[in-house]
Order: C-alpha cells, then structure tokens, then sequence
C-alpha cells in the first residue's frame, strides 16, 4: 500500500469518528440502490446522493446534511472502496452541501492527466458547483469555509470525462434559486436532477436568491428535453430527483404538467386582480395536496403559492 492511500485512509477514518462523535444520526443505515452501469442512488442523507463509482475513482452528486457525513461515507464505501475524486453540488441548501468538508476530505483530485498528489496542491476531493453557488456561500458568514466549491464553472455548461462516460453539469438559471445545476451521465443515460424536481413536495422556490416559477419549468421542460422514454412513456432515461424515488420520462412530465397548471391558475386569478389571501382561499393546488402538500422544509402547498405568486408579479417571470 503506497503512502498516498495510507494517508487517504487516514484521513477518511479521522473525518468519520469526528462526525460519529457529533452525529444526531449515528448508527442511521442509508440505502444504496443501483440505478444503471456505474451510477448508483444512496438515499436516506438528507437528499439523494448520485455516485459514479468505477475505474476512475468516485464521483458524488450532493453531499447529503452534514449529520449523516459519517453514515454516507460508509454507504458510499459499501459500493466502491476506490477514492473519491469530485463531488458535484446541484444547489445551496443544507442537504445538498452540509457533507462536502468530509467527503472532500476523505478523497483526493485529480492534478494533471491520471496524477492526484502532488508537492505544493491541496488534499482532498475537488468540489463542483456553479459560481453562483460559491459567491452565495462566501456571502454568508453562517457557512463554514470547508462547505464550498474548489471549482466552479460560468458557461452553460461544464464537460467531463469520467469512469467511461461523458458527463454534463448543466445550470439551470433562476430554478430553485441561481445556483441549481444537473448532471446527465450520458452513456449510463442517468440525471440527477436536485431539487428542480422532487417526488415529496411543490418546488420549493427562493424568490430572494433569484428562483422564480419560470425558471423551475424551464429547468423541468429541459429534463424533459434530455430524457427519453421507452414504450408507452415508461423506462428510458433514469432520473434521480432530489427527494424520492428513481424516475423515469412519465413521473417528469407529470410533475411537470402539475406545476403548469398551477402556475396557470394562480397567474389568472392574479390577472383577475385576487389578492394573495383570496388566491390562498381557491385553493390552486387542491387537488394535489395529498401527495405534494405535506413536506415541512418549505414546499408545503401555502408556500409554494405564496412563491408562485411572488414570482409571477415580478418583473422577471
């Protein structure tokens, strides 16, 4: 065993007793599932966790909330022992980053071609997020440093080559918030999706840090762009949303027309001049309460209206 791994080893055994000494959830067994070729789900962190596992190492979507580190850390090495070379976060929020100083800290990155350490560059896995991302978080002087990105990307769109697959992480302007991306692991034809579309609530939309309604159907009607589906609209394209099951094509669209046609609702009662309370009243997404309406980190269906119509009377829709 070479010096580097015994180092990665130690570093990764010290990261899980400190995070088991403060862990809420210690002795929590997450769930890892296989999706398709090397892309698993692990689930129970929080938020889903997306992970590539293969001969290029390790590659993680999200990093799940920062009390289950240990426990995903362990899921994650029930899949692969290789290490960890990226981690890839689809948005700002607690689920989606609160894990990065660990798994960061238990893997190391690529410096060049197939090297990893080398004299004078920082330890541990890189941390992919949208520069959005990294300038909300340095803005906030309640996130700890070791939560942000090491590497960020402006364009559309940033291109990797990974465990034999080409890998997309593409933004998605003003969804959630600024700072969303997904990730489509091309050859395994698998997406992480985020929280632009979750099986356990309404979008949850941040109108503050730039999300708006529009922007989350954008977002939904790119997935639907990227995903195809096999017979009678089944199978196909696998999609990991941020909370829930595996996905396929018909789940999307389905979420997706019921977005459409709530956002719908609520913009003609606003053009018919309702107030907030009266749009609250008519009860815009009645009929898919039951399913959506329950969660309690913010896409409860009062939440989700108060969003839609904040969203719809500003300037941009």
């Amino acid at each position: 065993m070479t010096a580097s791994v015994i180092r990665r080893r130690v570093i990764e055994v010290v990261a899980c007793l400190f995070i088991l000494c403060l862990s809420p959830a210690m002795g929590q067994s997450l769930r890892a599932t296989h999706v398709e070729g090397p892309i698993w789900l692990i689930s129970g962190a929080g938020g889903n966790v997306t992970v590539s596992a293969g001969d290029s190492g390790i590659l993680v979507v999200d990093s799940g909330s920062v009390e289950y580190s240990a426990d995903l850390l362990a899921a994650i090495r029930s899949v692969s022992d290789g290490t960890i070379r990226y981690i890839v976060n689809t948005r700002l929020h607690a689920d989606h980053v609160g894990g990065n100083a660990a798994l960061r800290a238990a893997g190391d990155t690529f410096t060049g071609g197939n090297a990893t350490v080398v004299g004078g560059v920082d330890e541990g896995a890189a941390v992919i997020g949208h520069e959005n991302l990294l300038l909300r978080m340095a803005l906030d002087a309640d996130i700890d440093l070791g939560l942000q990105p090491t590497e960020t990307y402006f364009v559309p769109r940033l291109d990797l080559y990974f465990n034999n697959e080409p890998i997309e992480i593409i933004h998605q302007p003003n969804a959630n918030d600024d700072t969303n991306s997904i990730v489509h692991f091309r050859r395994s034809d698998v997406i992480a999706a985020g929280d632009v579309f979750r099986l356990d609530s309404y979008p949850v939309i941040d109108t503050r840090n730039g999300g708006s309604i529009q922007g989350i159907l954008d977002s939904l009607n790119d997935l639907v762009d990227l995903a195809i589906s096999d017979t009678l609209a089944e199978g196909g394209t696998l999609i990991v949303p941020g909370h829930g099951r595996i996905c396929d094509e018909g789940d999307l669209v389905r979420y997706r027309d019921m977005v459409t046609i709530v956002r719908d609702r609520i913009r003609a009662l606003t053009e018919r001049g309702y107030s907030l309370d009266e749009i609250k009243q008519a009860e815009p997404t009645f009929e898919y309460d039951s399913r959506y309406g329950q969660a309690r980190d913010g896409g409860t269906a009062e939440m989700f209206i108060e969003a839609v119509y904040r969203s719809l009377s500003s300037p941009r829709r």
